[in-house]
């Protein structure tokens, strides 16, 4: 019987009925991502590269957190890009970004989380063991 009550129809899809565990540092990482997402959407709307930087980080937070047993085994790569994406922006911001206290100070803001975000997942790597 098609999706009968036991579950079959999950397993014989790979999917898995396992919860995924969220705790204070999987919710500080997801808050932190999605912080910065959002500065680089409206921080120069309309700019494509600012809006891709958003997708990017809100893809690899996807790929990351949801549980879709087919992104399992990549959630360790997920967790690389994620750190590496935002070592890209802040180098970026260093080179190009502005720098001025009076109009830029957002960008130190988003900085520092983006540092916090790096230094999470850099624990949550360790957590992992990946």
């Amino acid at each position: 019987m098609i999706g009968s009550m036991d579950g079959s129809l999950e397993k014989e899809m790979g999917m898995s009925a396992e919860k995924t565990e969220i705790g204070g540092l999987e919710i500080s990482i997801i808050l932190l991502t999605a912080a910065t997402a959002v500065v680089h959407f409206f921080r120069n709307f309309p700019d494509i590269v600012f809006i891709l930087n958003c997708l990017g980080y809100l893809g690899l937070l996807a790929t990351l957190y949801l549980p879709i047993p087919m992104l399992e085994e990549k959630r360790g790569l997920a967790r690389y890009g994620l750190m590496g994406l935002a070592t890209l922006t802040i180098l970026a911001w260093i080179a190009i970004g502005d720098k001025h206290l009076a109009t830029g100070y957002i960008g130190y803001i988003d900085k520092a989380v983006e540092i916090m975000l790096i230094l999470l997942l850099w624990v949550e790597n360790q957590k992992s063991g990946s």
